[in-house]
This record gives structure tokens, sequence and C-alpha cells, in this order.
């Protein structure tokens, strides 16, 4: 399976994407960083305690990581780390729209 991006995992690498370009939208913020190599993309996936309980902000994380699996994966840049921070929204949005947004943003639209 292994074909798609690299999981961050590290604290140290989402801080470091902070430093890199914000794309604000309505289901989540997607920071980007340029790492200057040509490895493979990298995401991680944060949602805030403003969100909702545990229970919620699991299910908002899940959906995210579905959308990129199944479909944005593909628009993400070689030497890209990528933080997705879900926003509530997220999980009303339909499923379609979610994908949609996610690959705009990622290919920086």
């Amino acid at each position: 399976m292994g074909s798609g991006p690299e999981r961050l995992l590290k604290r140290a690498q989402f801080l470091a994407v902070r430093r890199g370009e914000k794309r604000r939208g309505r289901l989540f913020l997607m920071e980007v960083l340029d790492r200057g190599d040509d490895g493979p993309p990298r995401v991680g996936y944060t949602v805030t305690t403003k969100v909702g309980n545990a229970a919620v902000r699991n299910r908002v994380r899940r959906r995210l990581k579905e959308a990129v699996r199944t479909h944005a994966a593909a628009d993400m840049a070689p030497g890209n780390d990528y933080v997705i921070v879900g926003r509530i929204e997220a999980l009303a949005a339909p499923f379609g729209q979610l994908k949609a947004e996610l690959s705009r943003r990622m290919r920086g639209q």
C-alpha cells in the first residue's frame, strides 16, 4: 500500500510546518512547508479542543484522513509537508466537497 504520503508524527515536525504558508478554508486550515527536497510528501492532522470532545475530534480527523487517502493525496507535491487543522464544519460538509477543497488547497488554489 505505501504509495501515499508519509505521516508527520513528531511535535517538532508539526511545529516546523507552522512556519510555512497558511491556506485557510471553511472546513480546515492547511499549513504547507516546502522542505526543499524531493522526498515523499508528509501529512499530519490536528483538531483542537475548540472543535469538541475527543469523540468529535476523532470523527473530524478520520473524515479528513479518509478524504486525503481516497482523493487528495494525489495532489500533494513531493518535498512538501502538510498539516491539516480540522474545523467542526468538516463533519457536516458533503464528503465530495471536503475532498475537492482539500485537493484545491493542496494545489495552492
